[in-house]
């Protein structure tokens, strides 16, 4: 027999209005019927608790308490609709303390995963949104078409300064956009920041001259949050276009204050870490929602996985991924469990990333379009050549998708895409 304390939070004849939603895929614990883990659910990440309260009035359950309204045993998905007035405006950190709380710890769940949000209007124009978003990286960089082509300094750790920057300037000379530091690259020992930055852009400034070609370079910026906040304010005052922000480490409240500080840095989110809690199909947070927040915080670029990468991704998901951040309009499908209208937010930037080479960027581009950033490691470092021949064989490899070239037909043309075809395949 269900607990009292979590009996009201059921109602399939409700609609939904200017309600905040959201959709989890649940499993209850043993002998706990599907209804009564439906409603814990909802009790907990609304008003209610664990028994019956004295301090919460019939009036003051009706207006606020969340509302599970639509259930399918089959799938496992519920949908609980929240009233807007239990979020406080502009605020990830009391928004996922509510909704991805308690919730995955209780005992009338087995297993519980928060698949995907529907934002009401007022609670999306609470937000910035990206400042620059896809067009405007393109047009800093002045590429219009095309996906970007951007490359991750390697090995990630161990190169002093002085070789980052090199092993930079030689994939902006082969033919990259962007270049970025690893994830776990911060201030070492054998390779502190202001000192990499200081030469990285110097010889960023110099790729342009030979080039005639925009370059960026995006440091990591992640730290404690002054500390971050002190770096990003310094690369801004070098020149730099970017500062890139491990997500998940870093924190939602850090994430807000640093697009709120409005620097006019391009903001490239890396999500190290998210499959801690995302993986799991069956528990946890889906990475659709992360990108979600991450598009309402106001990121510029976000990586989605590669599909056809090293990383755990299907391409129904990173499809989804993509078209979440950069579309207007959502339909629910094909990996949408809930539509959504983005308003007036920018569309953010996919980056691809993960066991790429050059050998899959036509496979890449086909089931994600052109607005995206393609980004190798390995595959550009790891050419039998080196890192430049490397970048000339992804821009080759680009160029030919562009034009509609089969790879094994440009190959007669180009060595560098020969050689790194011969090697990945």
């Amino acid at each position: 027999m269900a607990d009292k304390a979590y009996s009201g939070y059921l109602n399939p004849k409700y609609v939904p209005r200017a309600d905040l939603i959201a959709a989890f895929y649940l499993e209850p614990a043993a002998k706990v019927p599907f209804e009564e883990a439906a409603q814990a659910v909802a009790s907990e990440s609304s008003i209610g608790t664990w028994t019956p309260l004295s301090t919460l009035s019939k009036k003051m359950k009706r207006k606020l308490h969340a509302r599970v309204f639509s259930l399918n045993k089959r799938t496992g998905i519920i949908k609980i609709a929240y009233p807007l007035a239990l979020f406080e405006k502009g605020n990830i950190p009391q928004l996922l303390s509510s909704v991805a709380g308690n919730v995955f710890g209780m005992k009338e769940v087995k297993n519980l995963k928060l698949l995907d949000i529907n934002f009401p209007n007022r609670y999306i124009r609470s937000f910035k949104g990206p400042r620059f978003g896809i067009q405007g990286v393109r047009h800093i960089l002045k590429v219009k078409k095309r996906p970007l082509l951007g490359t991750i300094v390697k090995p990630k750790l161990g190169l002093n300064e002085r070789q980052h920057a090199q092993v930079a300037l030689q994939a902006w000379l082969g033919g990259c956009d962007l270049v970025k530091d690893d994830e776990n690259l911060t201030s070492m020992r054998f390779n502190k920041f202001e000192k990499r930055v200081r030469q990285t852009l110097r010889l960023r400034d110099k790729a342009e001259k030979i080039s005639g070609e925009r370059k960026a370079y995006m440091p990591n910026v992640t730290a404690p949050f002054s500390e971050m906040m002190r770096r990003a304010k310094f690369v801004k005052s070098l020149g730099c276009e970017y500062a890139m922000v491990d997500i998940v480490s870093v924190g939602w409240s850090a994430l807000q204050d640093l697009r709120d500080a409005d620097l006019g840095l391009i903001l490239h989110a890396h999500r190290a870490g998210h499959a801690a809690f995302t993986r799991n199909p069956r528990h946890g947070i889906s990475m659709l929602l992360i990108a979600k927040l991450c598009r309402l915080i106001g990121f510029d670029q976000l990586h989605v996985g590669a599909i056809v990468g090293k990383m755990h991704g299907g391409k129904r998901e990173v499809k989804a991924i993509g078209e979440e951040i950069e579309d207007t309009i959502i339909h629910k499908g094909k990996g949408h469990v809930l539509s959504e209208n983005w308003l007036n937010i920018k569309p953010v930037l996919a980056v691809c990333s993960g066991g790429l080479h050059p050998g899959k960027i036509p496979e890449l581009v086909k089931a994600m379009g052109n607005d995206i950033v393609i980004q190798m490691g390995g595959g550009v470092h790891g050419h039998p050549f080196g890192t430049r021949h490397g970048a000339i064989a992804a821009r080759q490899a680009l160029e030919a998708t562009m034009k509609g070239i089969p790879l094994k037909y440009a190959t007669m043309k180009h060595f560098e895409l020969a050689i790194a075809l011969r090697k990945w395949g």
